[in-house]
């Protein structure tokens, strides 16, 4: 990356040049043409300005985290209802049924 701008208190900021994008194009394995290489380096800059604006937040005081938010269980209990009710009426409609289940024909060649 190309380097003109010192800075006089910090590491310098490198600049993207369209030579980098059409490194990382390459190795990427994508082909592209001058309007892109020129649409990408204007918008992977930015990107990289963000970054750099980022990095002047001062965190020495901030403990490292994986989640902001407490994780909570948000399932309810496994607990039988009312479809019982439903279930009878269902298992009423069967043309065969056993132990409170449909039963039905062997699969695979199964003996009953």
């Amino acid at each position: 990356m190309a380097n003109d701008d010192v800075a006089d208190d910090g590491p310098p900021d490198p600049q993207l040049t369209r030579d980098d994008v059409a490194k990382v194009a390459q190795l990427a394995l994508l082909n592209l043409n001058d309007d892109e290489l020129d649409r990408f380096t204007g918008q992977l800059s930015a990107v990289l300005d963000r970054a750099r604006e980022l990095q002047a937040f001062d965190v020495s005081g901030v403990a490292p985290t994986a989640q902001p938010y407490p994780l909570v269980n948000v399932f309810r209990p496994d607990e039988p209802d009312t479809v019982s009710a439903v279930r009878e009426e269902a298992l009423a409609a069967a043309p065969a049924c056993e132990d409170g289940q449909f039963r039905v024909p062997p699969a695979l060649g199964e003996q009953p």
